[in-house]
C-alpha cells in the first residue's frame, strides 16, 4: 500500500479540534471514577421515579464487582449482560469491568440458536439477565457454558411506591417461579448484600480486552469483536474532541438505542459518563413515551437512527411537544434521508451530526460536524482526530486511489479492534498492515469528506454493469410518497442479476409499480432502474434501524429455490404423462383344481 499520508480534512477541522489524539491509557472504568469524583451529586441516571447520583452509581458498581468476585468471577472471564436499557444494565456494565471481567453485551431478543452460538463462541460463564428471559435461557442451560445467573426485573429499577405497584401487578399474573438457590441462580436485590467494594487493576489497557461485541450479522455469521480499554476510551475522547462539549456543561442524554449494540452503548452509556451527564434509559422504544420524556426531562443530546427520527415525525400530536431543549442529534447506522434531516432540524432547532462507524472500530470513525466548512449532503464527514482513512482499489486493496475515485474504505486508528475473538484467519483478512478493511465502497472528495456508496458485497451486476443498490435507494427515498425503501440484487436467468425495490409508502399514500419505475427512469441510467417492485408495510431491520438487505436477499433465494423445485416437479410429472404406459397384468395365484 502507498503509505504516504494525505489528510485534506485537516484544513477543514475547526481550530479547537486536535490533529492527533492522546491514546487512552487508563482502565475504562476511570471514566466513572472521574465523574463521581468531580460531580458526586449530579444525577447519573433517571428512570421513572428513580434517580441515582454519580456517587451512588460508583458505589453500586463497586459493590456489584465485589459480589461478582465473591461468586467466582476471575479477571478475563466473560460475563454476559442480557438486559434492555435499565439502571441495572449500567450498574452491571461498570461493575463487571470493575471486577476485571470481559463484558459480552447480549441481545435480549436472541432465540435459541443465536444464544447458543453467542455463548459458546464467547465462552461466557456468568450472565446477568431479565427475569422475563429466564425460561428461554433455562431451556438451554445444559447446552451453554454458563454456570451462574443473576436475575433482575423492571421492578428492581423502581422506587417506592412504583416498585410495590409493579410487584403487585406481577403477582396477579403468576409465572413459573425462578429457582433461586444463592449458589448459581441469584436474585438481583440480594446479590450484593454483604459484598465488599472492589476495583480490579488493569495491567495492560492497550491490549487487555474490556468487551466482546458481536457484529450485527448483516453480512454473515456474527463474530466477536475484541475491544480493549484503550479502544473504547480513546474513541470516546475522539468524539468529544470533535463535537466540543465538556462535563462543565450539564448535559442530559436520552438513551433509547439499545445498550447491547455498540452504537447505543457508546452514545448512550459510555460518552454520557465521560461527560458526567444524566442518562434517561428507555428499555423499549415507544414514540409517544420518547416525546413525553423529552417534554418532562428536557434532554440536550439525542443519539438516534433514521428509523427513530422518521417515526417521531409521524406522530400526529408532535406539535404539542416542545423539542427545543435538544441541542445535538447524532444519527448513525444508516443514511438519514435529506427530507427527514430537514424536518427534524426544524422541529428541534438542533444540530444533526451524521457519522459513520462499525463495530470493529469501537465504533465511530467519521463525523460530519458543523463548522466553517459546513456539512455536506450525503457525506459521512471527516475522520475523527487520530484516525486515517483511505480509498483503495477493490481488487488487491493495495493502491491508494485519488479523490473522486471509488474503492474500498480502509481505516487506521487507535479505536480499531485488536481482532476477532478466536478467529485468526478472519482477523488477518480484515486487518492488513495496520489498516481495517471495512468492506464498504466509498469515495473521498478534495476536502477530505467521505461518501459511502455501498457494501462491497451488495454490488449487483446487471447486464455487465456494476450497480450499487444504495444509489438507487437514495433516489427512491427522494420520492415524496416513499417513507422507506431498499434495493436488492436477485438472480435472473437472462441478465444474471436484476434489481428489486422494496418500498414502504408514507401513511395514507398510494403508489403503484409504474409510478416507481417512472420516477427511477427520470433520475437513473436504464440499467440501474429496478425491474421488480414490492410494497411492504415495513422492512426487516437490525435493532438500531439498519435495513437487513441480506435478509431480503435470502428471502428471494428461498423463493427461487421453491420455484425451481416446483418447476422440476412439474417437468417430472409432464415427462411421466408423456411416457408410453405399459399395462401390467395383475398376477393371480391359480386356484387348486382350476
Amino acid at each position: 500500500m502507498n503509505t504516504e499520508l494525505y489528510r485534506p480534512w485537516f484544513a477543514h477541522y475547526e481550530d479547537f479540534v486536535p490533529r492527533t489524539v492522546e491514546i487512552w491509557d487508563k482502565p475504562l472504568y476511570s471514566l466513572l471514577d472521574e465523574a463521581a469524583a468531580a460531580y458526586p451529586h449530579r444525577n447519573a441516571l433517571i428512570f421513572q421515579n428513580t434517580r441515582i447520583t454519580y456517587k451512588s452509581l460508583l458505589e453500586r458498581a463497586e459493590l456489584f464487582a465485589g459480589a461478582l468476585r465473591r461468586m467466582g468471577v476471575e479477571p478475563g472471564q466473560r460475563v454476559a449482560i442480557m438486559l434492555p436499557n435499565l439502571p441495572q444494565t449500567m450498574i452491571a456494565f461498570w461493575g463487571a469491568i470493575k471486577a476485571g471481567a470481559v463484558v459480552v453485551m447480549t441481545n435480549p431478543l436472541y432465540m435459541e440458536k443465536e444464544l447458543r452460538e453467542n455463548m459458546q463462541d464467547s465462552g461466557a460463564e456468568h450472565m446477568i439477565l431479565l427475569d422475563l428471559l429466564w425460561p428461554r435461557v433455562a431451556a438451554l442451560r445444559d447446552r451453554l457454558p454458563l454456570r451462574n445467573f443473576i436475575i433482575t426485573g423492571v421492578g428492581d429499577a423502581l422506587s417506592f411506591p412504583l416498585n410495590w405497584l409493579y410487584r403487585f401487578k406481577q403477582a396477579r399474573n403468576p409465572k413459573e417461579p425462578i429457582p433461586y438457590d444463592g449458589k448459581h441462580v441469584f436474585e438481583w436485590k440480594s446479590f450484593c448484600k454483604g459484598a465488599q467494594r472492589h476495583t480490579e487493576p488493569i495491567a495492560d489497557t492497550l491490549h487487555d480486552p474490556v468487551m466482546l461485541q458481536y457484529t450485527g450479522g448483516t453480512t454473515g455469521l456474527p463474530k466477536g469483536v475484541t475491544l480493549t480499554h484503550a479502544n473504547l476510551g480513546t474513541n470516546c475522547r475522539q468524539v468529544l474532541d470533535i463535537i466540543h462539549v465538556s462535563a462543565k456543561e450539564h448535559h442530559t442524554f436520552i438513551s433509547l438505542l439499545p445498550f447491547f449494540h455498540v452504537y447505543g452503548l457508546t452514545t448512550g452509556l459510555i460518552i454520557p459518563v465521560a461527560l458526567a451527564a444524566t442518562t434517561l434509559p428507555l428499555p423499549r422504544y415507544v414514540p409517544q413515551d420518547v416525546l413525553r420524556i423529552i417534554a418532562r426531562h428536557k434532554p440536550t443530546i439525542f443519539p438516534g437512527a433514521p428509523s427513530v427520527y422518521i417515526s417521531l415525525l409521524q406522530q400526529k400530536d408532535l406539535a404539542r411537544y416542545n423539542l427545543h431543549s435538544i441541542q445535538i442529534c447524532v444519527s448513525g447506522s444508516a443514511p438519514l434521508p435529506r427530507e427527514i434531516f430537514r424536518r427534524f432540524q426544524e422541529a428541534t432547532g438542533a444540530a444533526i451530526l451524521e457519522g459513520y462507524g462499525l463495530t470493529e472500530a469501537s465504533p465511530i470513525t467519521h463525523i460530519n460536524p458543523l463548522g466553517r466548512q459546513g456539512q455536506k449532503e450525503n457525506s459521512i464527514g471527516m475522520p475523527l482526530p487520530g484516525t486515517d482513512a483511505r480509498i483503495v482499489d477493490m481488487e488487491g486493496g493495495s493502491l491508494t486511489l485519488p479523490p473522486g475515485k471509488m474503492g474500498e474504505l480502509v481505516i487506521q486508528g487507535p479505536q480499531v479492534m485488536s481482532g476477532y475473538w478466536r478467529r485468526p484467519d478472519e482477523t488477518a483478512s480484515a486487518l492488513r498492515n495496520g489498516w481495517l478493511y471495512t468492506g464498504d465502497l466509498a469515495t473521498m472528495d478534495e476536502d477530505g469528506y467521505f461518501y459511502i456508496v455501498d457494501r462491497k458485497k451488495d454490488m449487483v451486476i446487471v447486464g455487465g454493469y456494476n450497480v450499487y443498490p444504495r444509489e438507487v435507494d437514495e433516489v427512491l427515498l427522494e420520492h415524496p410518497k416513499i417513507m422507506e425503501a431498499v434495493t436488492v440484487g436477485i438472480s435472473d436467468d437472462v441478465r444474471g442479476e436484476v434489481l428489486k425495490a422494496y418500498v414502504v409508502p408514507c401513511p395514507g399514500e398510494s403508489l403503484n409499480k409504474s409510478e416507481i419505475i417512472a420516477w427511477c427512469r427520470s433520475k437513473l441510467a436504464s440499467y440501474k432502474v429496478p425491474r421488480l417492485v414490492e410494497f411492504r408495510e415495513e422492512l426487516p431491520k437490525t435493532i438500531v434501524g439498519k435495513v437487513l438487505r441480506r435478509a431480503l436477499r435470502e428471502e428471494e433465494e428461498r423463493k427461487a429455490g421453491r420455484r425451481k423445485n416446483r418447476q422440476a416437479g412439474q417437468k417430472n410429472a409432464a415427462s411421466a404423462d408423456a411416457s408410453p404406459r405399459r399395462e401390467v397384468p395383475t398376477e393371480r395365484t391359480p386356484r387348486e383344481g382350476a
